[in-house]
């Protein structure tokens, strides 16, 4: 059972969280009576800590606004958790300041660390692998992103001096949706205000942001996470690929995730002389057969399966015949030709392969 001075001291914690902490809270976190909670607080109240007691339905206990709290304190669980943040925020990227910031943060929690439970943070450093190399990740300005986090949050407008790929510098109002982390790379995404359109721009490549007067409306439809996926699939790559797959959206996002492909309803050409009618012809008169399948399937719950177009963007193609031979669905490559080349050359081998003794 913990010791009175333990209780105490979680008391602490408890109130250091933020909020209003009802007595029948605070009793059951510890388990004590509520008259014990008061005679903790008491004691706290003794070493010059401010608690104020809250009256009401919904009272309780708080710190006062504006205390600055003493040392921090951690358990050795949570020591351990930080540190392990740390690490594995440095490895993927996915840190928000220079990286001596995060060194010193870890030095200063080891340096307080007990013997044994450093020694066991070694070990579990030593044998922990990633994936992934450190690269030369590029972290985002620690100013830029509370300042772009604060206009995302009260929905203000906010002005930011933005450098793209090819070096040219732009100040631009940025109505800012959302902050995504993928891929090693925190991103903002809204819309731009001087052209009217949705635009995803990199946080290291900001080098100034600042809060501007007024509001907006966040729109309708999908989320940030969404949006800066929806804009890679759409960017400027020198292939654009249009495809017809027959399967449900699962099978293929399974293979082709929102940040690599759109996919979209098929409707199927009318006769109007589209070249890939004829090639459809069949495979709709197999479709006739799968459909009464797919009805029953559908009203179990499951999704039918059906012909979906799928488009993206790639600088090279040679990935695709093995993706598309791993999604093992019905597939027509409607663009580009050379493709069409690709995947006959992929089928040759895998055929030639197969007739090796």
């Amino acid at each position: 059972m913990p010791r009175p001075t333990g209780r105490v001291l979680t008391l602490l914690e408890l109130l250091q969280s933020g909020g209003t902490r009802t007595m029948a809270e605070l009793a059951d976190r510890l388990g004590v009576e509520g008259r014990t909670v008061r005679r903790y607080v008491d004691q706290l109240i003794d070493l010059d800590v401010p608690v104020e007691s809250v009256r009401g339905r919904y009272g309780g206990y708080r710190l006062a606004p504006g205390y600055r709290l003493p040392p921090l304190m951690l358990s050795d669980d949570e020591a351990l958790a930080v540190l392990l943040g740390l690490v594995a925020g440095r490895r993927t990227g996915l840190t928000t300041a220079e990286r001596t910031a995060s060194e010193t943060a870890s030095a200063k929690i080891r340096r307080v660390l007990p013997k044994h439970l450093a020694r066991r943070l070694d070990t579990l450093l030593e044998a922990l692998a990633f994936t992934d190399r450190p690269g030369g990740f590029d972290t985002p300005d620690a100013g830029v992103l509370l300042t772009v986090a604060d206009a995302v949050r009260h929905r203000r407008p906010v002005s930011i001096r933005y450098t793209d790929r090819d070096g040219r510098r732009t100040d631009r109002t940025l109505h800012a949706y959302g902050i995504v982390a993928h891929s090693g790379r925190w991103y903002v995404t809204g819309t731009d205000a001087r052209i009217g359109e949705d635009r995803t721009f990199r946080l290291d490549r900001i080098a100034d942001a600042r809060t501007l007067p007024g509001s907006f409306e966040a729109p309708a439809g999908p989320g940030p996470a969404e949006r800066v996926l929806s804009g890679f699939a759409a960017a400027e790559y020198r292939h654009e690929v249009a495809l017809r797959i027959h399967g449900t959206v699962e099978q293929i996002r399974a293979h082709l995730p929102a940040g690599v492909a759109t996919v979209e309803e098929h409707e199927p050409a009318a006769d109007r002389g589209d070249p890939t009618a004829d090639q459809d012809g069949a495979a709709a008169d197999q479709g006739v057969a799968a459909a009464d399948q797919d009805g029953a399937a559908a009203d179990q719950g499951v999704a039918a399966e059906r012909w979906l177009r799928v488009g993206l963007r790639a600088e090279r193609l040679d990935w695709l015949p093995p993706l598309l031979a791993a999604l093992d669905r019905p597939f027509v490559i409607e663009r580009p030709a050379e493709l069409r080349a690709l995947v006959a050359a992929f089928a040759d081998r895998l055929a030639a392969g197969a007739r090796r003794v």
